[in-house]
């Protein structure tokens, strides 16, 4: 070996020693956390609010469409985000090959069955249409309620692995209508009643406890509006993922919580 190729060498080493690790968050970037629109944001906008000031900024990235969160998680285009249950990040993951985990969790959203026409469960008439989310492991969440509403009944043992087709009773014939998740207060105005999220009711002005039934009254569901942090498997252990969900499950952002969304959003810590 040359003297020229030797020095080659250790310069090429000490540049790659130099090198950050290649998904490690950079300390002068602020981490960028991603959220589904409405008042999920508001709470890390909170939180961010005050990481930044013990020396942590973070960026809220917004996102309309429920399978994008991860997607840009999965892409390193976010570091964080928390949107959803640890079911739906599960599905996910199975079904497109993410390498996600979950992390702790953040805040209780449970939801309810409203309804624009009726006051009671039992007012709405043979053949209604009733509406759903369009995706499975909130399907099931929804189709548990129209069975504790007493609307249905659903095939013993389904619990929150059910779909329409293990509907095993519809005494009112109802018609049963899957529409995406963030539609469905819209939906109000065209069918006898829908499920809907805390988050998507309280952009709609639609408080939890006029509802017909919700869903607090379903323990085995809990899990299902427990939402939960979200990073790359390979970035999970980052000192500054952990600073900011630490931040985050801080009595300050509980308390804004409490003070901003009047039970409708719990804090799961």
């Amino acid at each position: 070996m040359t003297i020229a190729s030797r020095f080659l060498g250790i310069a090429l080493s000490a540049i790659v020693l130099s090198l950050p690790a290649i998904h490690a968050h950079a300390a002068d970037k602020p981490l960028k956390i991603g959220v589904s629109a409405g008042p999920y944001g508001d709470i890390l906008r909170e939180a961010a609010r005050l990481s930044e000031k013990e020396g942590l900024k973070a960026e809220i990235i917004e996102f309309t469409d429920w399978n994008q969160p991860n997607a840009a998680l999965q892409a390193g285009d976010i570091d964080l985000n928390n949107f959803q249950h640890r079911f739906y990040l599960a599905n996910q993951s199975k079904a497109r090959g993410y390498k996600l985990a979950a992390l702790d969790e953040s805040i209780l959203v449970p939801a309810g069955i409203f309804s624009k026409k009726y006051k009671k469960a039992t007012e709405i008439p043979d053949g209604a249409k009733i509406a759903i989310p369009n995706d499975p492991t909130n399907a099931a969440r929804a189709l548990l309620l129209f069975e504790k509403a007493g609307l249905l009944k659903l095939k013993p043992n389904t619990g929150l692995s059910a779909t329409i087709l293990d509907v095993a009773e519809n005494p009112k014939k109802l018609q049963i209508v899957e529409i995406d998740a963030a539609q469905l207060p819209r939906s109000l105005d065209d069918v006898a009643a829908a499920f809907v999220s805390s988050n998507y009711a309280y952009l709609a002005g639609l408080a939890l406890n006029t509802a017909l039934v919700a869903e607090t009254e379903v323990a085995e569901a809990k899990p299902y509006f427990t939402l939960i942090f979200a990073a790359r498997d390979d970035r999970k252990d980052e000192a500054a993922l952990k600073k900011f969900i630490a931040i985050y499950r801080s009595q300050p952002v509980k308390d804004f919580i409490i003070a901003k969304f009047n039970g409708s959003i719990l804090p799961a810590w």
